[in-house]
């Protein structure tokens, strides 16, 4: 649906839905139109009776193309991975100190992190109902850890809002809850909503408003004690003479509407951004590890492809070797390419025309990430706040707080920034340097008396500066899907494309893996009809 004159967008309709109906409404309208539901995981593949000898060439060594070549081997067939990078794991990675990253364009980053530290630069938090990814994190060995996603005590930030300060979100959402409830609550006791509300469930919505919003008797959102229970106190309950709490100050409504806090509500009650979430235990770069340790022997790294060439007895691919310059050709019956659209549509290859149109028209998001190391776990000692985020108007959206090691003492990092849009392709058009110094002047907005005095050094990867992907993930819309996506799933000949960019999950580990599960299933029934 797009937006046009009178007409509203699914986004704004789900939204709508989501703040006057809450998380079940939301994921039940989701459901409908076909944005939710739990992923399509039933368990491994299976796949029998593999020909003897017949072979398979896997293009990527990403979580798609090692869960191919591990499930390929298990069922019988031959099967060699060509690896751009010197390592696998493609986007599940892990910046470590001592590691070293050169983007495109030839600035080069020394990561400079304490031992132990780290920064997610691609996927960084795992949706419990993610099954596929846990499954397989179980079945490699990967351990797991809660990932806070949602924090009542972090802030919300918005330059019109409150006079440009940020303020903690349990006092925005509670000051717009209370406010939205008062105002549905007046329009019933006016008869607004007669035509839209039985007369026998009018009592129980008040009352339903009443226990959501915090109204006092009155149906007023005031300030009170009620209040108090969700945005927080002046004064919290106590012991001894001094024990009474004392209600905060509620905020000015325009002041709430203008934050914009609606839209971090929103966010978490997204379907995959709702708790529980994980992450692994040392960082994300160790998913990557636990696959490759399945399918190493079969990897090539430093295998830059230049040419896939198909016909009637099998699928060459021509690369070169990027250490030694040496150019190569690799044989195989059948392909499974996990190579990124915005790369593989530089690739010389001899794909359907029809499948080439598709791979031209998906882009790929622009986000930066930035990791921000301090001295000190200043947000926890003197905020008590223990992992979420505190989102921001300003360029860098947000700054999320780390989740392990909690109560530690020593350096940890967060990261500061997740941006996209245009704040993304601005801090992407910078240098490392300039982009810690935007994180750092902007971050300070929540905490200006820690951020500069405890940071030691910082580290930032603008995905539309990675060689090997040229983009953080593909963005489809409705029309695209439409048109293409039929297109770019199905088996062409001998060759079929896997990755997230082939799946309704899209930017997600688990929408890489169900794709890699169907693609290879398709495969196998093509190679048995051979």
């Amino acid at each position: 649906m797009q937006a046009g004159a009178g007409k509203t967008t699914r986004r704004e309709l789900l939204t709508a839905i989501g703040m006057m109906g809450g998380t079940f409404a939301l994921y039940q309208a989701m459901t409908t139109m076909g944005h939710a539901a739990e992923t399509q995981f039933a368990g491994p593949p299976n796949l029998k009776g593999a020909r003897p000898g017949a072979s398979v060439i896997v293009l990527g060594a990403g979580l798609a193309g090692m869960l191919a070549a591990f499930e390929l081997r298990k069922a019988g067939y031959k099967v060699r991975i060509l690896e751009y990078q010197a390592r696998a794991g493609g986007r599940n990675w892990s910046l470590y100190g001592g590691d070293t990253y050169t983007e495109l364009g030839g600035a080069t980053q020394k990561v400079g992190f304490a031992p132990g530290n780290y920064l997610n630069p691609g996927p960084w938090r795992i949706p419990h109902h993610h099954r596929t990814l846990l499954h397989y994190c179980k079945q490699f060995g990967v351990a797991l850890e809660p990932f806070i996603q949602f924090n009542h005590n972090a802030f919300v930030h918005h330059a019109d809002a409150f006079g440009g300060r940020p303020v903690h979100f349990r006092e925005a959402a509670a000051d717009f809850e209370g406010g939205v409830a008062e105002l549905l609550g007046k329009a019933i006791d006016q008869k607004a909503l007669d035509q839209e509300i039985k007369a026998e469930d009018k009592e129980m919505l008040l009352e339903a408003l009443r226990g959501w919003g915090m109204l006092d008797q009155d149906m007023k959102y005031a300030r009170n004690l009620r209040s108090a229970e969700h945005r927080g106190y002046e004064r919290p309950p106590g012991g001894g003479v001094n024990g009474a709490p004392i209600p905060s100050n509620i905020f000015d409504f325009h002041d709430v509407l203008a934050s914009q806090v609606w839209k971090n509500m929103a966010f978490f009650m997204n379907h995959e951004m709702q708790t529980t979430m994980f992450q692994p235990v040392g960082g994300m770069g160790m998913i990557g590890k636990a696959f490759a340790r399945q399918v190493e022997p079969l990897i090539t790294h430093n295998a830059k492809v230049t040419k896939i060439f198909q016909d009637r007895s099998g699928v060459k691919v021509t690369y070169k070797d990027t250490s030694t310059g040496a150019v190569s050709d690799a044989h195989a019956d059948f392909c499974v390419c996990t190579i990124p659209l915005g790369v593989l549509n530089q690739i010389d290859k001899n794909l359907s025309p029809k499948l080439q149109a598709a791979i031209q028209a998906v882009p790929y998001s622009n986000s930066v990430k930035i990791g921000l190391e301090m001295r000190r776990r200043f947000w926890e000692e003197d905020y008590s706040i223990y992992g979420g985020h505190s989102f921001t108007s300003q360029d860098i959206s947000l700054i999320s707080y780390p989740n392990n090691h909690l109560f530690g003492d020593g350096p940890a990092v967060l990261l500061g920034a997740f941006a996209s849009g245009l704040g993304g392709y601005r801090l992407a058009g910078m240098t490392p340097e300039q982009r810690i110094e935007t994180a750092l002047a902007q971050g300070s907005i929540f905490h200006p008396d820690s951020y500069r005095k405890e940071f030691m050094n910082g580290a930032s990867v603008a995905w539309n500066r990675v060689p090997w992907t040229l983009g953080c993930c593909a963005r489809w819309n409705e029309d695209t899907r439409k048109e293409h996506y039929q297109t770019l799933v199905a088996v062409d000949d001998r060759v079929v494309l896997a990755g997230e960019h082939a799946s309704y999950v899209g930017c997600w580990m688990e929408g890489a893996l169900l794709s890699s599960i169907d693609a290879i299933t398709r495969l196998h029934a093509r190679a048995l009809e051979a």
